[in-house]
């Protein structure tokens, strides 16, 4: 694991910015990386040289074509990054637009009274966007529930409600309430064993930040990650389509080309800082494994980086040197179970007798950064059902440490009334 390996911890923490201290708080433990993950400070100079250059893409000069070139690299890094040997990348607003926009497009050129298919663990992203155009497009919108206990949903609750004339379907990788980690290509198996045309489209903001994406084993038709999530930054989203959803007729300008799913000029500075990210995890990999390839050492970071969180949220449930874990502090309760194997990196929890935002609050105030989720239109699908009106979100990523996770531990223990 990443910790085993001297002196990487300290290598990997000194790429990104803001790791100890928040420049309106002061020093500080970053426990909020599902809100957003720390930033590579080479995305950081990335976005500052490229906010500078006037020029645009589409151009008869030496810099337009530069830009060009620096478009088309980043997407042969995310084609390596994400394992898709097909299809296409392109930039957006965000990545909940992405997800709407892909999810209408094939909604609306699916056969009038056929079905789409989500869940009920999904964020509102991809949730709202199916139920809307399943209504406007005249099409049945079939939810498949999730278990409240795991905070899962499995290819065997899709199948069971899986029928022929199910034309799109939506899948959530990782939920940013649960922390749990979906087996996405099992889900897609478990659809297209009974509706094989159906188009699959997949939110894959949560999970991006964990490492092991790899889109060619999934059978899907779009997949989406929002960069800030993933050591990039705020503004835009990426999204990977298939060739056969991008030939769907689509919003796009009259007589532009038939494959285009861009609106507009996009900021080159976004798809270099892409590169960035890429390059961040061939070299995590290259700490880790002598390979050459760079597929090879971008999969070793993001297993490396699976099991040193699956090690940290650990020792933040089982307890770390002489402070108890969470599942032994009785003031405590841990949503989805203590001993969850699809947990990713994130722990929600609730504190007898003490709202969740006092909690935050007060952990704020002792410099540990989490947040609180409530039961609205972006958590209520999964805290109703429990009986929650709010939760703590604790989310980390593979930059923070064990020491952190104890300081973290510390301050919940003395909570206990």
């Amino acid at each position: 694991m990443l910790q085993e390996t001297p002196g990487l911890i300290d290598a990997i923490r000194a790429r990104f910015a803001h790791v100890e201290s928040c420049p309106f708080q002061g020093k500080r433990i970053f426990f909020e990386n599902a809100g957003g993950a720390l930033t590579l400070n080479s995305v950081v100079e990335t976005s500052a040289k490229f906010a500078a250059i006037p020029d645009n893409q589409g151009r008869d000069n030496t810099a337009s074509q530069a830009l060009v070139d620096i478009i088309d690299k980043a997407k042969s890094d995310l084609s390596v990054f994400m394992n898709a040997s097909s299809g296409q990348f392109f930039v957006g607003e965000s990545g909940t637009e992405l997800l709407f926009r892909m999810i209408r497009t094939a909604c609306v050129n699916a056969p009038k009274g056929s079905k789409v298919i989500g869940s009920s663990i999904e964020h509102p992203a991809s949730r709202s966007a199916a139920r809307r155009w399943a209504e406007v497009a005249d099409l049945n919108y079939v939810s498949v529930p999730h278990c409240d206990a795991t905070g899962l949903v499995t290819a065997e609750d899709y199948g069971a409600l899986m029928t022929p004339d199910v034309s799109v379907a939506t899948i959530l990788h990782g939920s940013p309430v649960t922390g749990m980690g979906m087996d996405v290509a099992a889900i897609s198996r478990a659809i297209r064993d009974v509706a094989p045309d159906c188009f699959i489209i997949v939110d894959g903001i949560q999970h991006a930040a964990h490492g092991q994406l790899d889109i060619d084993s999934y059978n899907v038709d779009g997949y989406v990650i929002s960069p800030y999530k993933v050591f990039s930054r705020h503004g835009y989203g990426i999204a990977w389509i298939s060739d056969r959803l991008t030939a769907q007729p689509h919003d796009q300008l009259i007589d532009a080309p038939a494959d285009g799913w861009e609106f507009g000029t996009r900021d080159t500075g976004a798809y270099a800082t892409m590169s960035d990210v890429v390059t961040y995890f061939d070299w995590l990999g290259s700490q880790l494994s002598d390979t050459t390839d760079r597929r090879a050492r971008i999969k070793a970071a993001g297993h490396a980086i699976h099991a040193y969180e699956t090690h940290l949220t650990s020792a933040m449930i089982k307890g770390t040197g002489n402070l108890p874990g969470l599942r032994d502090m009785d003031h405590i309760s841990i949503l989805a179970g203590p001993d969850n194997p699809a947990r990713e990196g994130l722990i929600s929890i609730t504190v007898r007798d003490l709202p969740s935002a006092e909690v935050v609050t007060r952990l704020n105030e002792q410099g540990i950064r989490t947040h609180t989720r409530k039961a609205d239109h972006y958590s209520g699908n999964v805290l109703t059902p429990l009986g929650l009106s709010n939760c703590i979100r604790i989310s980390l990523c593979h930059y923070n440490t064990e020491h952190e996770v104890a300081q973290l531990l510390a301050a919940l223990n003395d909570m206990a009334n």
